[in-house]
């Protein structure tokens, strides 16, 4: 948490819609949003013209409200090519001091000016990065330019077209929202500064305690080497926690970027695990002299055996969906309140595990799955790359790169369980499988405490041994399949017996000949086949929301609709059928006995599923009508009886079961009938 009041900054900015976007490490962060100036580039002009210089006035330019999607503000609609953002702000040099500017994203290809001097240049589209500013800022205004460039139609970007020469089929599967899409801002840092931090917190699951191990970058901007003295303090409840802290420190040269690592052990009594239900959280705080990074943390422990994925030493198996980042006027902005309402409404039709996207979606949902539990896999952008882009040079370190900055952001984060190295790509053919063992090796030095995988469309049909596809290298099984599901899974079990399958997409459009009741029968169809097939731990259907898109076969309203809700977040009918089908738990009448002076009881019987989805139930309530009842603690295959008075004389009751969390686990109503008992 960075300590900083540059409140003179504050007079330019007026109230904006919230984006929770800023690092949880720069609470303290001054905001750049808000007015700026911005004109296209169609005849890319500009660079020559020096846009990005205080020569050019802005009485010709337009203003924009920051976080911009240019694609949807109705003045440029789904324009492509080059545009150029300008503002004004005020600075006040402070000696000692290095000013950041930092991008939470902009799609796709930016280049930064200030001052009329050129800063520096980013590719990618949903990956955060940073310039250091300090030597171009000057007192009194100061004119910060920026050009954005979202042409990923072509081939040789991440994401981008394919260089297949099939007809319609160039684009990448969404649209290429382009602009300064999450927030811009800048933090203040003493010249030796903490620059970000890794913290694993790994319990010994016999034992009861948990390992932290912490990775301090410390960057030094002096022209001398530097020795500083780290420490580390752990907070659950507010509450700091007396740990014997080993290492911290070392030398630094001058001008250098270095690692200080540390490590503790949390005893027994005082851990306590994250998981679904029980998400909990400590907070824990890095400190340097003169600056201080803190960030959440979850001392939780995923691994895969015999074919299951293990959350704390227990089995788990959870539905999910995947959830693309576009809203009606938004594009590919994420203001709090949408990522609010998108996580209540997958969290409550029970996608608890899912591949969120192809690409790094907000922060903030990732805050909100760690502060109330979901399993999430990141992956970043490479989308059905062909094999000669996965063997380019170029193409790989723009992967790498951008798969560095989506793992530094969000390692520290509990909700992230894994991360997955493209999409349906062909890895059977040499070049996938090359793509997949390299990149899995290079995210493993990054961070080797996740899982891996990559979600394969090949194994539908192929391959005939286990070394004919890149599968071979994950630690579990990434399948999109859209049809022939039983004879699929068996095959891939076949396979890879001690791999789990995760079904990263599935699903049916609401727009074919069968409409909206053929989502429903699909879902019901596909769930009797995933029910008997215990090596299944994960089903994540095809899409949460609709989408826009270019790719072929889009409606003719520009929208594809796979969602279980439509674009504005309208839930269709497959929604209450998938709230129940991916419910841990069941509720069914037992019996109805009316009672003297309109008093009846209500009993009802509540079973946690043993086959799909299945994970411990635990400090569940059952709300009926106004009485909120605790459901004793089930293990998969469990159940109970609860007895439920109720009062007058309706028809029904509404039942809903509740995580300890806040969400809906399942709701339904029960048809009383105690006129004809």
């Amino acid at each position: 948490m960075k300590q900083y009041a540059y409140l003179f900054l504050f007079s330019f900015l007026f109230s904006a819609p919230s984006f929770g976007q800023y690092s949880i490490r720069e609470t303290n962060a001054i905001p750049l949003q808000g007015e700026w100036y911005f004109a296209l580039d169609p005849a890319k002009m500009g660079l020559k013209g020096e846009w990005y210089s205080d020569k050019v006035p802005t009485s010709r330019l337009d203003k924009v409200t920051v976080p911009h999607n240019f694609s949807v503000d109705p003045r440029y609609g789904f324009y492509t090519g080059t545009v150029w953002y300008r503002k004004q702000f005020p600075w006040q040099p402070t000696p000692g001091k290095r000013v950041i500017l930092h991008f939470a994203a902009a799609y796709y290809m930016t280049d930064v000016w200030l001052n009329n001097q050129k800063v520096g240049k980013h590719e990618g589209g949903y990956t955060p990065f940073h310039f250091d500013i300090t030597e171009f800022l000057k007192a009194g205004e100061n004119g910060l330019a920026v050009s954005v460039n979202n042409d990923t139609w072509q081939p040789g970007t991440i994401p981008g077209g394919k260089d297949n020469n099939q007809p319609n089929d160039p684009f990448m599967g969404w649209m290429n929202y382009g602009g300064l899409s999450r927030p811009v801002y800048l933090t203040v840092e003493p010249e030796v500064y903490a620059e970000n931090i890794k913290v694993e917190a790994t319990p010994d699951l016999a034992a009861g305690t948990a390992a932290i191990r912490v990775k301090l970058r410390v960057r030094n901007t002096t022209g001398q080497a530097v020795t500083p003295k780290a420490s580390y303090q752990v907070f659950y409840n507010d509450k700091s926690l007396t740990l014997n802290w080993k290492g911290g420190n070392g030398r630094i040269a001058a001008g250098q970027t270095g690692i200080l690592e540390a490590e503790a052990t949390i005893p027994r009594a005082q851990v306590q695990l994250w998981s679904l239900d029980s998400p909990n959280l400590y907070r824990f705080q890095a400190t340097i002299p003169g600056d201080t990074l803190t960030t959440n943390i979850g001392i939780r422990k995923v691994e895969v055996r015999n074919a299951q994925l293990l959350l704390n030493g227990k089995p788990i198996k959870v539905g999910g969906g995947n959830r693309v980042v576009d809203y009606p006027g938004l594009g590919s902005m994420e203001p709090d309140w949408l990522v609010e309402k998108d996580f209540k409404l997958m969290k409550e039709a029970g996608m608890e595990l899912q591949r969120l996207t192809h690409y790094t979606p907000s922060e903030y949902f990732y805050n909100l799955a760690d502060r109330y539990g979901m399993l999430i896999i990141t992956e970043a952008g490479n989308w059905q790359l062909t094999p000669t882009q996965m063997d380019t040079d170029s193409i790989r370190k723009n992967f790498k790169n951008q798969f560095r900055e989506m793992a530094e952001r969000d390692w520290n984060h509990p909700s992230v369980i894994a991360y997955s190295v493209g999409n349906e790509y062909l890895s059977e053919q040499p070049a996938g499988q090359r793509w997949t063992k390299d990149m899995i090796a290079y995210a493993r030095e990054l961070d080797p405490t996740r899982l891996y995988t990559f979600a394969s469309m090949r194994l539908n049909i192929l391959p005939k041994k286990p070394e004919d596809e890149a599968s071979q290298y994950v630690d579990f099984v990434s399948t999109n399949t859209y049809g022939n599901h039983a004879k699929v899974l068996d095959h891939i079990h076949q396979l890879y017996p001690d791999k789990p399958i995760f079904i990263s997409e599935w699903g049916r459009r609401a727009d074919t000949e069968t409409g909206e009741p053929g989502q429903v029968a699909h879902l019901l169809d596909i769930m009797k086949e995933i029910r008997s097939r215990p090596y299944v731990v994960g089903a994540s259907w095809w899409t949460y929301n609709d989408y826009q898109s270019r790719f072929h076969g889009t409606n003719a309203n520009g929208y594809r609709p796979w969602g279980i809700v439509g674009p504005d977040r309208t839930p269709r009918p497959v929604y209450q059928v998938y709230q129940e089908e991916m419910s841990p738990v069941t509720v069914e009448k037992v019996r109805f006995t009316p009672g003297a002076q309109g008093v009846h009881q209500l009993v009802l019987r509540v079973k946690a599923r043993a086959d799909f989805p299945a994970y411990p139930v635990i400090n569940y309530t059952l709300i009926a009508g106004d009485k909120t009842l605790p459901i004793p603690d089930l293990q998969p295959g469990g159940s109970t009886e609860i007895a439920v008075p109720v009062r007058g004389f309706e028809k029904e009751v509404q039942v809903r079961v509740m995580k300890p969390t806040g969400f809906v686990a399942v709701e339904e109503k029960i048809d009383l009938k105690y006129y004809q008992e």
